[in-house]
């Protein structure tokens, strides 16, 4: 009943929450995305999303219709595997920051390793930027962080798509409260961190004096000061970790704007030349990424004030 090119389409709108940049990712006319949404949603005889000219959202059905897809997508994947025979081999080096690591990110690897039993994966947790760095210097094959939108779409070292775009927002205690006389205490990752930099750059250009409260390489770390009431973190709006809160507006921070979980793949195979081993591998566990990107964050309640 449901054609899985429209499904797969559905899933990329459903996690970017825009049509321009899942023809991106799809690599097709932003009209063609329209086609096919529309063509699901008559199949369904539902309306999936509801649109206007300044965002995109789930309804309802279409929350529903998430967990269909994900299902018929993974089983004709299966069926795909089973019937051609290929078997991926070889070792993957995957790189992921560590809010990934925290959600549901570990069961899709999970079920990828048992898909691809012969693929060695071996898994890199880092800061967004060292992944970056990493991938540019050869030392991983793909890696899954974040990045600043205003960044160019096309990775310079190798292919970028996007898995979904965010916001980040300020988090702390729900007891803390912020004395607007004193400098903001500052709950950070150490350089070259995105929300370090994107916290520290804010609050200057809105001449907001501040103080670095705690700095830990680690996500567990930060979260602990931040539940302490040590003082606030940035961090994205769909993984906020549980026992920290959005701090309201009325405590006068500055918006820290959008961010971008993005896919890097490595360097592309020189024309001409066989392609990498480990090719197959990389896409097979992008894919699979792609198609539960929604898993990886959930929507979180604004807070009131």
């Amino acid at each position: 009943m449901f054609d899985p090119t429209q499904l797969r389409t559905f899933l990329t709108v459903a996690q970017t929450l825009s049509f321009t940049q899942a023809a991106h990712r799809l690599g097709v006319r932003q009209s063609t995305v329209s086609q096919q949404v529309r063509r699901l949603e008559e199949a369904a005889g539902r309306q999936l999303f509801s649109r206007d000219t300044h965002s995109v959202t789930l309804t309802e059905d279409g929350e529903a219709m998430l967990g269909f897809a994900r299902t018929i997508l993974e089983a004709n994947e299966r069926a795909a595997q089973w019937f051609t025979g290929t078997r991926l081999r070889g070792r993957l080096r995957f790189g992921a920051s560590e809010d990934f690591v925290l959600t549901r990110l570990p069961e899709i690897l999970e079920r990828f390793r048992r898909d691809h039993p012969e693929v060695e994966l071996e898994l890199t947790v880092e800061l967004s930027d060292t992944l970056h760095e990493q991938l540019a210097a050869g030392r991983l094959d793909l890696v899954l962080a974040k990045r600043h939108p205003d960044h160019p779409y096309q990775s310079t070292h190798g292919r970028s798509r996007l898995v979904w775009r965010d916001r980040l927002v300020w988090i702390g205690s729900e007891q803390l409260r912020l004395d607007p006389h004193r400098p903001v205490p500052l709950v950070v990752f150490p350089p070259p961190a995105v929300t370090r930099s994107r916290a520290l750059d804010v609050l200057e250009r809105h001449g907001r004096a501040w103080r670095v409260a705690c700095t830990s390489g680690s996500l567990n770390g930060l979260v602990a000061a931040a539940r302490a009431g040590l003082g606030v973190m940035a961090h994205t709006l769909g993984m906020i970790p549980p026992g920290l809160v959005r701090i309201p507006a009325r405590a006068g921070l500055p918006e820290l704007g959008g961010i971008d979980v993005v896919l890097l793949h490595g360097p592309q195979t020189a024309p001409g030349t066989r392609p990498s081993p480990v090719a197959g591998s990389a896409e097979a566990l992008a894919e699979a990424i792609l198609a539960a990107g929604d898993r990886l964050h959930a929507p979180t309640a604004e807070p009131e004030g």
